[in-house]
């Protein structure tokens, strides 16, 4: 039978060591090529690699340089963030440009966080300004009703003295003549020469820094001079550091010596203090009883001796202190004029006897002075310290003719502590010395 098609003929062997013959019509060889893998290479993209993009929302601060753009601005800033060198994977695969413009809701949510932080910043420290500016308003504590009742008292006893100080500085002008009416009416409330001259150098030498062209301003720049000049005065009473505290009260005739006693007496009660008292002013009448009536009132106990020697009376108090666990020992001492030698000789006995019972007694000399004996204070305090060391003052009966200045005469020659001042009888009217509140009643 006759065929169009004709029979190939089978290929010679191949020879040894040849390579094998490749047949181009299969087409099962493409399978090696791998062709399949290439495709799976494309999506390697480094365009996933867009995290790059992410990369842009930290740059977003510097957007902060223009916040006068407003959001819109940072709306159309990621616009050219395409054109970045990152985004040349995105003609390859297109979802690179959706990788791109994802950013763009990215960098649209930090711009709030951006213009929020542009309105807080400077706002916030702005209402400091405001407590500090309060803060000058609480440092003026209205004192206690007991001490502003004690203290109108004290203004009322220095009236006479204020009003005269005061009517210096009605006038418009600030010249010699204020100065010499000035020391005109410091010197008549007992100020002393030497205090004086201290305090019109003082104040002109504030006047001239501060440039003060009121009177008025003079008058408040006296108050602080004043102030300044007291303040060496200012001291509180310490009890405690000893077992016991032993407190010699010494003083003229009439100066209130029992009754300071007996308030200060209360004052240490309601410390909590244990107080034992010494009857030692043997010389005066009754003077035994009426300290027994404030030990009675104060309920201490109290010890006496009918007709004893002073000395001997300090002395059993101060033993009986000790074995009786008092905190303080108070010995009342007769009144005495410093010119009268063999009387103050007799307070120098006594306080050798106090250091013979405890070695390290007296702790404190207190001294008595009557606030209505002007000058003739200053010259006590000076007659008592050469004789004992006083260690503080009690200035009484400042409500009545007293003028006050006499302090600041002190506080000039002999700076010695100013304890208490009183102004009346009552337990409460006895009180503890503050220069500026003093200062300021002297000055009306």
């Amino acid at each position: 039978m006759f065929s169009f098609f004709k029979k190939k003929a089978a290929p010679p062997p191949p020879a040894p060591g040849a390579p094998a013959p490749v047949d181009l019509r299969d087409f099962s060889a493409p399978t090696p090529v791998a062709a399949p893998p290439e495709p799976a290479v494309a999506p390697t993209p480094p365009a996933i690699e867009a995290p790059a993009p992410t990369v842009l929302a930290p740059p977003s601060p510097p957007v902060t340089a223009a916040p006068a753009a407003g959001p819109a601005t940072v709306a159309s800033a990621p616009v050219p963030v395409p054109t970045a060198p990152a985004t040349p994977a995105a003609p390859a695969a297109p979802p690179a440009a959706s990788a791109v413009g994802a950013p763009v809701p990215i960098a649209a949510a930090p711009a709030p966080a951006v213009s929020a932080p542009a309105a807080a910043p400077v706002r916030t420290p702005a209402p400091a300004p405001l407590a500090a500016q309060a803060a000058p308003a609480a440092p003026a504590p209205a004192p206690a009703p007991e001490r502003a009742g004690w203290l109108s008292r004290l203004r009322q006893g220095l009236a006479k003295t204020g009003s005269s100080i005061a009517q210096v500085f009605t006038g418009t002008r600030i010249d010699e003549a204020l100065y010499e009416e000035l020391e005109a009416a410091l010197l008549m409330a007992d100020a002393g020469v030497k205090a004086t001259e201290q305090l019109l150098a003082d104040l002109k030498r504030r006047v001239k820094e501060r440039k003060a062209e009121n009177p008025a301003d003079v008058r408040a720049l006296l108050a602080d001079a004043l102030t300044d000049l007291l303040a060496p005065l200012q001291r509180s009473l310490v009890v405690g550091e000893h077992q016991p505290t032993v407190m010699m009260v010494v003083g003229v005739n009439g100066a209130g010596k029992t009754t300071s006693i007996g308030k200060l007496t209360r004052h240490l009660a309601d410390s909590e203090q244990k107080v034992l008292l010494a009857a030692a002013d043997t010389f005066r009448a009754a003077a035994r009883e009426q300290l027994a009536i404030w030990a009675d009132r104060n309920q201490v106990q109290i010890i006496s001796q009918e007709g004893g020697d002073p000395a001997a009376v300090t002395f059993d108090a101060v033993v009986a202190g000790k074995s009786r666990g008092a905190d303080v020992v108070i010995a009342d001492t007769a009144g005495r004029l410093p010119t009268q030698l063999h009387l103050m000789e007799e307070l120098k006995k006594i306080r050798r006897t106090i250091n013979k019972a405890e070695g390290t007694a007296p702790h404190e000399v207190l001294l008595v002075v009557d606030g209505n004996t002007g000058q003739n204070a200053l010259a006590q305090v000076k007659a008592f310290d050469d004789a004992l060391q006083l260690t503080g003052l009690i200035v009484t009966k400042l409500d009545g003719t007293a003028k006050g200045g006499v302090l600041a005469a002190i506080a000039r020659e002999r700076p010695i502590p100013v304890y208490f001042i009183g102004v009346g009888e009552k337990l409460e009217d006895l009180q503890t010395f503050n220069a500026r509140e003093f200062a300021q009643a002297l000055l009306g």
